[in-house]
């Protein structure tokens, strides 16, 4: 059975919607009250715009006295200043070649380390609460790995008005998965797929999906090749899509001009997803050398997502914590080969469920597979930006990127643990 041949939904995005949503999100009057009149009083302090529609709340800001480290270069700079106006880093160097605007709010570094915002490739944002905990453990910009009602829009709107109460974020909208389960009820555009007796697995339907998404304004495609890792009654090596239906997908998000994430586990998935176009392979434990020579080769993304692996570890469910153990070993592996061969690797922890982990968490879990220091810290910095569409305005504190800042107690090159409890966050240049 196939969709009904109904026109494309309507690509109108309306503001009032978008901010309905925003105030849909549960958790949200609970996170609004808890941090409101502490950004209300940065953002005084600061020479904070905020307006009360349309523009974002931004800062002016001068973090100085601590060392800076740009992951790009690899290049230490002690006694640095970053001095960002209206949330834009102007100048970020030494202090003695920095000039340093007069009357601007200055938030001491000394003793500390000062980096980019972290990037969190690999996010599911559903709340506003878990949107500020992100913020609050380092993830300054995310993508989103999709979420069941389009709650991942309505975030990222709320980081675009109030940007200290989220990340900036590339929305998944919902997944492009065969059981599409109460997400059904995510746009009236779905229903129809309800008559599917085998669920979304035509390419109709597939094409259906990716066009309800890009028409709600989904930056970026979710789907999936294999069954879940987190649900023991699954199994995470069974493949639930064909290479061709992966092409449907693909095809269908190109025309919106977007690209497509997959959850992989096998590697006969993962070769399959890599083959079939997409821009980043998820999760990948068991991705084969061949597998990642093609990715090298296509530019294709790895984002192993260690820390979603580890949190199966301790799991009371035996099944899972074999799991965890078992594909995290496999994973770290996969992860180190990938970068020896040069794939372009991304940080992601995975996070879902009102339990968010710092994305620090994810750089220590890439140290401990093999990478050098500065590496891991560029697969949360540089290299997740430009995997998610940020390259030039996020992972690298330097003239025309976003103002947002993490401070560290500790050198992260001597030791990447630092990265998982920043001293300080900075937002859109205001601390928070």
């Amino acid at each position: 059975m196939c969709v009904e041949n109904t026109p494309p939904p309507s690509s109108r995005l309306t503001r009032r919607g978008i901010l309905a949503g925003a105030a849909a999100l549960a958790g949200t009057t609970a996170a609004l009250s808890a941090v409101a009149p502490r950004t209300a009083a940065a953002a005084e302090r600061s020479g904070a715009r905020a307006g009360s529609t349309g523009r974002a709340t931004t800062g002016d800001l001068v973090v100085e006295g601590g060392t800076l480290l740009d992951p790009a270069t690899g290049e230490v700079t002690e006694d640095a200043v970053v001095v960002i106006v209206d949330g834009v880093v102007r100048a970020a160097g030494a202090r003695s070649r920095t000039q340093i605007p007069s009357g601007v709010e200055k938030l001491d570094a000394r003793g500390r380390w000062i980096l980019p915002g972290l990037v969190d490739a690999h996010i599911h944002l559903n709340t506003a609460a878990e949107a500020r905990d992100a913020v609050r453990q380092g993830a300054t910009s995310a993508r989103s790995g999709s979420t069941n009602f389009y709650q991942d829009i309505a975030v990222r709107e709320l980081a675009r008005q109030v940007p200290q109460l989220a990340p900036q974020l590339k929305a998944a909208g919902v997944f492009v998965t065969p059981d599409l389960g109460d997400t059904i009820l995510a746009d009236p555009d779905l229903t129809p797929l309800a008559k599917l007796k085998d669920g979304v697995r035509s390419a109709e339907a597939l094409r259906r999906v990716v066009e309800v998404n890009l028409a709600r304004g989904a930056d970026v495609v979710k789907t999936r090749v294999n069954e879940r890792a987190g649900l023991p009654e699954q199994d995470p090596l069974a493949q639930v899509y064909s290479r061709e239906q992966l092409s449907e997908i693909v095809s269908a998000a190109r025309r919106g001009g977007k690209g497509v994430l997959c959850h992989s586990y096998s590697e006969k998935g993962c070769h399959d997803a890599v083959m079939a176009g997409v821009r980043s392979v998820e999760h990948g434990a068991f991705i084969g050398e061949q597998t990642l020579q093609e990715m090298k080769r296509r530019g294709t993304y790895f984002t192993p997502t260690l820390a979603a692996m580890a949190g199966m570890v301790d799991s009371p469910d035996p099944v899972l914590a074999e799991r965890g153990r078992t594909f995290l070993a496999a994973a770290k592996e996969r992860a180190l080969a990938a970068h020896r061969l040069g794939v372009p690797l991304a940080s992601g922890t995975d996070s879902s469920g009102g339990k968010i982990k710092p994305i620090g968490r994810e750089v220590e879990l890439m140290r401990e597979a093999g990478l050098p220091a500065l590496d891991a810290i560029r697969t949360a910095t540089t290299g997740a930006a430009k995997l998610i569409g940020l390259d030039g305005k996020a992972g690298r504190l330097a003239p025309g990127y976003a103002g947002d800042v993490v401070l560290v107690d500790g050198d992260p090159l001597a030791d990447v643990k630092v990265l998982k409890s920043p001293t300080a966050v900075v937002r859109s240049g205001v601390a928070i």
